[in-house]
């Protein structure tokens, strides 16, 4: 009896430990859901960035004027120019966790 219930335990905390674990990394979610736009450098000299004259994470300028609420709000709602959306929102997409990475990820930018 005791064995099966080690195994019941083992299994439990597998089963946790493996949907805790789910959240991918920021550089893989950056690629995924940024890159298109902002580069895989955060310069934004991608042909769809340069249409959106989306802002360049290197330039440190940038990078001062924007807050971590900013850059949330921006990820999680995404970003309109009046009515038409020029990011859509991510908040269905990742979690909050992976959200705050890519914060995290585009600060990393700054020269």
């Amino acid at each position: 009896m005791k064995t099966s219930l080690k195994i019941a335990a083992l299994g439990a905390s597998l089963l946790v430990a493996g949907t805790i674990s789910q959240a991918a990394p920021a550089s893989e979610n950056w690629e995924a859901n940024c890159a298109k736009c902002h580069g895989a450098d955060g310069k934004g000299e991608t042909k769809v960035g340069k249409k959106l004259k989306v802002k360049d994470y290197t330039d440190a300028a940038v990078q001062a004027k924007l807050t971590d609420d900013e850059l949330l709000k921006a990820i999680t709602t995404g970003v309109k120019e009046g009515e038409k959306e020029k990011m859509k929102a991510f908040n269905d997409v990742l979690t909050k966790e992976e959200i705050a990475d890519l914060v995290a990820f585009v600060r990393k930018f700054k020269s």
